[in-house]
């Protein structure tokens, strides 16, 4: 094998490469006199097939597995041989090549950046702390109790119907004089004052008694869901069928078996849990944010051009799925701006993700961060726990699935690399408010996305009601 460099600039290296002619058929005819032991071909007997009837049948075949063979062998042996490092495969073109000639081949190859790593012990970070509060934990049982009350019927027939009580209604709705899909509802219990209903529609039916009935005049929101209804005046007949009194739940362990706990100090107990868990993960996303942020000032180097492309070409898609399917998504001073615009923006993000992307790598190799089968095993268990009842066929869909597993590696590599430069890293924690967390990280989003960088991110619920909707889903 004769190999010459071609090209050394920057992070790109190219070979011409040679594998001799004669190494070539060496390895034919050796794969031929393999394939002889055990190949059937009528009127010979097996391993008795002559080399040239052998040939001629399968030579072509042959030469082309030796062809890909030779090539995949000499040029691992020239990565090898010149310590190379690449970011991604080479790319090879075969230049030449006749039977009974040398093999000729040209390979590009983008190496892996060598740099310094910056000095870890020298990171400053604050990590917002929440602090779960005991009036946080009453105010989720307030809440629990409040979607598991109940009612009465109240059996005075002079009763009117009052904010705070629920009403048994039969309605039906029409515009223009006439009905609308969705529109008629019978025995249907409405709390007065929930505004669950169109606005205006509840006080309308204050003061009115069982028997009855009364034309409820509303106009439908411009931003109403229906189109056919937004904006519309409506008219719905309605009928009082009873009157009911709230009955408010009272907070000690009945309720708490009511929804599935042992106790109400279990369940204090396990509001207090996942509300924590998901304050410890927002403390974890803003503390991540700033380290990433100066894990990017903290190395400049040359990136290789393929991995950038590759990110802003996957950005880029994403841009365009939004535009072609969700263009309300786009934000409005990104119209006006031209792809190449857009493009450049994008190409800042790929930069960053790429270096990031690198820096982390380049600390677990140094430091031989490795991920372990426990690693892995949690990463499923956390999957399965999304799906409720459904967690034997998550763990099922994991074992019959290794590339499944393999998507998983990514992820938590960079989490065990990150939790490593954390201990490295001059770390305060700091106490504050659960407002002050989320304040902390809305600021940050709103900061840190441009307007095209919003459509090609992944939409995320603001923060805070994500917060309460954790607390409470587990009511």
């Amino acid at each position: 094998m004769q190999v010459t460099e071609t090209k050394a600039e920057g992070l790109t290296r190219e070979y011409n490469v040679v594998v001799a002619a004669a190494d070539i058929e060496e390895k034919v005819t050796t794969r031929l006199a393999e394939i002889s032991k055990t190949i059937k071909i009528p009127g010979f007997r097996p391993g008795k097939v002559p080399a040239k009837v052998l040939r001629q049948k399968y030579g072509q075949s042959v030469m082309g597995e030796v062809l890909e063979g030779a090539v995949n062998e000499s040029s691992s042996k020239t990565i090898a041989d010149n310590e190379l490092r690449p970011v991604a495969q080479p790319k090879i073109e075969i230049t030449k090549f006749e039977e009974g000639a040398d093999l000729e081949y040209t390979m590009s190859v983008e190496l892996f950046p060598e740099f310094d790593m910056m000095d870890f012990k020298k990171i400053s970070l604050e990590r917002l702390v929440v602090p779960i509060k005991d009036e946080e934990i009453d105010e989720t049982l307030q809440r629990i109790a409040d979607a598991n009350k109940d009612s009465e019927a109240v059996k005075s027939k002079a009763k009117k119907i009052a904010k705070g009580n629920i009403a048994v209604i039969d309605f039906v709705g029409s515009v223009d004089g006439e009905e609308f899909p969705g529109g008629k509802g019978e025995d249907y219990p409405l709390e007065i004052g929930s505004n669950t209903f169109i606005p205006g529609f509840e006080d309308q039916l204050v003061g009115l008694k069982v028997d009855d009935e009364k034309d409820v005049e509303v106009k439908f929101p411009e931003e109403y869901g229906a189109e056919n209804l937004a904006g519309k005046d409506a008219v719905f007949k309605c009928k009082v069928k009873e009157i009911r009194n709230v009955v408010p739940a009272e907070i000690n362990d009945d309720l708490a078996k009511k929804v599935g706990m042992d106790s109400l100090d279990a369940l204090k107990d396990a509001i207090r849990e996942e509300r924590s868990k998901e304050f410890d993960q927002m403390t974890r996303q803003h503390v991540k944010k700033h380290l990433l942020d100066a894990l990017d000032d903290g190395h400049a180097f040359d990136l290789p051009e393929s991995l950038v492309e590759g990110e802003v070409e996957q950005i880029w898609a994403q841009f365009e799925e939004t535009r072609k399917n969700n263009p309300e998504q786009i934000d409005e001073s990104d119209k006006d701006k031209s792809d190449e615009e857009l493009k450049a923006e994008y190409k800042e993000i790929a930069e960053r993700r790429v270096r990031l992307g690198l820096v982390l790598a380049e600390v677990g190799r140094v430091n031989e961060i490795q991920l372990n089968q426990d690693d892995l095993n949690g990463a499923i268990m956390n999957e399965a726990r999304r799906y409720p009842g459904q967690e034997q066929a998550v763990f099922e869909y994991f074992k019959n699935n290794p590339q499944a597993i393999e998507q998983l590696r990514a992820p938590l590599f960079e989490e065990k690399v990150v939790d490593f430069i954390l201990e490295l890293a001059a770390v305060t924690d700091k106490e504050v408010s659960a407002d002050d967390l989320l304040g902390a990280l809305n600021a940050e989003e709103e900061a840190e996305e441009k307007p095209a960088k919003k459509a090609a991110a992944k939409k995320k619920a603001p923060a805070k009601k994500k917060a309460d909707d954790k607390a409470e889903g587990d009511e």
